[in-house]
């Protein structure tokens, strides 16, 4: 019997890394074609040379605002839009498999809308835009802990009843912030909250993508080495257990990387929906259920995705369209796609 399953795994296997290949190219292309993307042209022969020029000691041959461009306009912005787009991705492939719930997105715990609420405050206090990233934050990491804190309250930690806590939270952090967004100045703070709830990475910076790359990278190495056990969780509270699997703490780390990378997103880039919801999706139609396929594949086409709709967002008009914008317009088509396809293949 293995010898007649053993070719058919390789060949699997072997599908699976071609896939990664593929992506990995199609990722690397992405990343130079948006490099030279922009109202300052560049040639990729230049920029290839320029990125070479902080390895080796080449002779400039180029003009310093060519190089000041790249470093610090574009490598931050397509290095922010990459590492998001996978941590969204992968954080919503992870509360998907952890909740067993195809329409959970890594917002539903009420991270974006305590987000929102802490840097609509920066923004009416004037603070800068390095507070509004600090009040985003923790006002996610709170609206995180009221969800989470609900069913102990109610002595009941099942997935339904986190679920049913992440969605009052949410509708309730919502009203707090129209009510913000009412008592805001039409003329200066309400335009800044409505744009950065629309999401960007117009003012993103290298010190900024820097402090928060470490942490998110390490959030996503733990949740594809938790992959397996995800898969082990998705049968059930009890099957996990009869399994030998400590379900309470395998799923409290996932939570916690997950809420983690969609906390740092938001701070990052502002309000940027579907990539968590659409991508897994997505990612499944490629490689099937398991999750140690998923969530790789997850972080790939995530990055892809945003990459492709931040050099969008900056090309395609003279004035920036906002991310979430983007997102929507194109996720939610894809989306429908997706669950067509979902649909005709079970029939």
């Amino acid at each position: 019997m293995s010898e007649m399953t053993t070719p058919i795994e390789m060949k699997k296997k072997m599908s699976y890394v071609a896939l990664v290949t593929i992506l990995i190219c199609v990722l690397v292309s992405l990343f130079l074609f948006s490099i030279v993307s922009g109202r300052f042209d560049l040639g990729v022969g230049e920029v290839v040379r320029i990125l070479l020029s902080r390895v080796f000691p080449l002779t400039p041959t180029w003009e310093a605002l060519a190089e000041t461009v790249i470093f610090q306009i574009r490598l931050p912005r397509i290095f922010a839009a990459m590492l998001i787009g996978a941590a969204l991705a992968t954080s919503g492939a992870t509360y998907q498999g952890l909740f067993r719930n195809p329409m959970v997105s890594p917002d539903f715990l009420g991270v974006t809308s305590g987000a929102s609420i802490g840097a609509a405050l920066a923004i009416i206090m004037e603070l800068p835009f390095s507070m509004v990233q600090i009040f985003a934050f923790f006002g996610g990491i709170l609206a995180t802990l009221i969800t989470t804190s609900i069913p102990k309250m109610l002595r009941n930690q099942s997935n339904i009843v986190l679920v049913l806590s992440g969605i009052v939270v949410t509708g309730l952090f919502r009203s707090i912030m129209s009510v913000i967004r009412y008592l805001a100045d039409a003329q200066t703070a309400l335009a800044s909250i409505v744009f950065w709830q629309m999401g960007s990475l117009s003012s993103v910076s290298p010190n900024e993508v820097m402090t928060v790359s470490l942490p998110m990278t390490i959030s996503l190495i733990v949740l594809i080495r938790l992959a397996w056990w995800i898969n082990i969780m998705s049968l059930g509270e009890v099957q996990s257990t009869l399994l030998g699997v400590n379900f309470k703490r395998y799923r409290r780390v996932g939570i916690l990387c997950s809420t983690a990378l969609a906390v740092l997103s938001v701070c990052i880039a502002g309000e940027v929906g579907w990539v968590g919801l659409a991508v897994p999706h997505l990612s499944r139609l490629m490689v099937g259920v398991d999750n140690k396929k998923v969530i790789p594949v997850c972080a790939l086409l995530g990055a892809i995705f945003l990459l492709i709709v931040d050099t969008l967002a900056r090309t395609l008009t003279t004035a920036e369209i906002p991310l979430g914008v983007l997102t929507g317009v194109v996720g939610a088509p894809v989306f429908i796609f997706l669950l067509y396809r979902q649909k005709t293949r079970l029939q």
